[in-house]
């Protein structure tokens, strides 16, 4: 079986195993270590800044900025890395460390890093800043109440909500590329989100003919991805569900469809990782539908999408000549919280 060619900004490999995945329903695991070491990072980040950097990192948990995501260039919520001083930056890298693995860091500087390239393809445009990526802080971190903090900008949106010492939400989840593939240069090849490419046509090329009449659902890709910001996830998706079940997938493919999750889930630290994952599990795996529109070839306009029980993952590429992948998760019920937050009011917090 042909396999996926990963860029080199891609340094760890990680795969689930498709035996047992399919058929134990673990609990999932908990995270709170984890927002242990949110909440130490966060402190100690917002207790570095002076009071005016202050005001811009550290927000409201109430207020409307929160869950205002975007991933196009422009200002976002809190603190650039432009306004850091060094001390802030270190101190700012210490906490997206808590949320993300090593492939994940990894993905967020590649694709930091292509602003810079384009600012070069754009003749000094000087809205392409790899400095222009935010910071911020909602709440007071603690294991008490609820707070919440995320790093934003062009091409990423990452959101992470923790309550009563758990986190609660790693969603919505945003990372892009401009360009998908470097291709002058110094960085010539680069690819900072590859192996969500690769993998994804590697599972449609190898379905057979009767599952990609299930799995193909448009000869044509849609020009982005169906759940940007602003628009309410809950009846986007057709009922009944459009796609081909993971339960009517052979083994091989299965493997690769593992691969294709976990290129997802393990951006996150492994904690949480691990965690997703078993919710997904939990919810049942094999009820997934993988769904595909537009080429099966490189460089041609492309989309596909993975839509469980409890969440939704899209991957769209036919912007500039599909050389402009965009990605986005969501969980269907706990997007910024969501449920948990909302069970957590009326629990203690009745009105």
């Amino acid at each position: 079986m042909k396999r996926v060619a990963k860029a080199s900004l891609v340094v760890l490999v990680l795969s689930l195993s498709a035996g047992a995945a399919w058929v134990s329903r673990p609990e999932p695991a908990p995270t709170t270590g984890v927002a242990t070491a949110m909440a130490t990072a966060a402190k100690r980040f917002v207790a570095g800044l002076t009071p005016e950097r202050k005001s811009k990192a550290a927000l409201t948990f109430e207020g409307k900025e929160r869950q205002d995501w975007s991933f196009v260039p422009g200002n976002h919520h809190g603190l650039t890395f432009a306004d850091m001083t060094d001390a802030d930056k270190a101190a700012a890298r210490a906490l997206i460390r808590t949320g993300l693995s090593a492939r994940g860091v990894l993905k967020a500087e590649a694709i930091m890093a292509l602003d810079a390239i384009l600012r070069d393809l754009e003749n000094g445009n000087p809205s392409r800043d790899p400095f222009k990526y935010a910071v911020a802080v909602f709440g007071t971190p603690g294991d008490a109440g609820a707070w919440a903090w995320h790093l934003e900008g062009h091409h990423i949106s990452l959101n992470f909500t923790c309550l009563k010492g758990e986190v609660v939400s790693v969603t919505p989840y945003f990372l892009g590329a401009n360009p998908g593939e470097v291709r002058a240069g110094p960085s010539t090849g680069k690819r900072a989100l590859a192996a969500e490419e690769d993998l994804g046509r590697e599972l449609v090329t190898s379905l057979t003919p009767e599952q990609r009449a299930k799995a193909i659902i448009a000869q044509k890709a849609p020009p982005e991805v169906l759940s940007v910001p602003g628009r309410p996830i809950n009846g986007l998706w057709p009922e009944p569900p459009l796609g081909l079940a993971c339960a009517d997938m052979t083994p091989d493919q299965r493997r690769i469809f593992d691969e294709l999750l976990a290129e997802f889930t393990h951006n996150l630290r492994g904690s949480l990782a691990a965690a997703e994952y078993a919710k997904m599990q939990t919810a049942g795996l094999e009820k997934i539908r993988f769904c595909w529109a537009g080429s099966l070839e490189r460089n041609q306009g492309h989309y596909y999408r993975l839509v469980g029980p409890t969440f939704v993952i899209e991957y769209d590429n036919t912007q500039n000549e599909a050389n402009h992948p965009h990605t986005i998760w969501h969980d269907r019920t706990r997007d910024f919280g969501g449920d948990a937050l909302a069970d957590h009011l009326k629990a203690d917090h009745p009105r």
